[in-house]
């Protein structure tokens, strides 16, 4: 009778402890898995803030308003808002001295990048930043494309223009705008990490601003 109580009571102890284990080892994986994600909201709107403040703007007066038939400003800025499975992700292009060389000639130059999301198989969404030197190429999302973000629940951006108006989109070849560029950007990501969403936001100033036409 003694050992049966002894076994019982020792048995209580070993789960006890097992169970301790496990909450602490579930804990330190969440731990781990927040700050992952942490690190690359972090990182990537860092990315994101050397690209503007790199960017290249073709300024007046040697800037001409497109035409029907004419080809684009290859400086041009364009914000726009894609539908991805039901959901509205931002996606910005724009040109930039801030190229990174993945492979090839390691030559350098103004480039044209474009960030997209994108949906995975599994349903998540993911960040890609798609960066070529001149002449551009069409854009196309391509796989080769780096992921800069994985796990993306919401990317938005707000445009701001040199009297404070804002704009959740923009096109700097549009006469709305009166072909100006934003003096001001603000990002706005979030990422999910387990069973929580982490935010992330900054606000970049532009060094360069093609004024509205007087």
């Amino acid at each position: 009778m003694e050992i049966l109580v002894a076994v019982f009571i020792l048995g209580i102890v070993v789960t006890t402890v097992m169970a301790s284990f496990s909450m602490v080892f579930s804990t330190t994986a969440a731990m781990e898995e927040a700050g992952s994600a942490f690190e690359m909201g972090k990182n990537c709107l860092s990315r994101i803030a050397t690209d503007l403040e790199d960017i290249v703007v073709t300024e007046r007066p040697f800037y001409t308003p497109p035409k029907a038939s004419g080809p684009a400003d290859p400086y041009r800025l364009q914000g726009t808002d894609e539908n991805i499975g039901g959901t509205r992700f931002a996606k910005l292009r724009l040109a930039s001295r801030a190229h990174v060389q993945l492979g090839g000639s390691p030559r350098g130059g103004i480039a044209e990048i474009v960030y997209y999301v994108q949906a995975r198989p599994d349903g998540s969404y993911q960040l890609k930043r798609a960066d070529y030197l001149y002449p551009y190429p069409r854009f196309e999302e391509r796989s080769s494309d780096p992921v800069v973000c994985e796990n993306v629940k919401s990317l938005a951006f707000l445009y701001y223009a040199e009297d404070g108006a804002e704009s959740e989109t923009w096109d700097s070849e549009s006469e709305r705008f009166a072909n100006a560029t934003p003096a001001m950007m603000a990002m706005r990501l979030e990422i999910a990490a387990g069973g929580d969403v982490f935010l992330f936001q900054t606000t970049v100033r532009l060094p360069l601003v093609r004024r509205k036409q007087a």
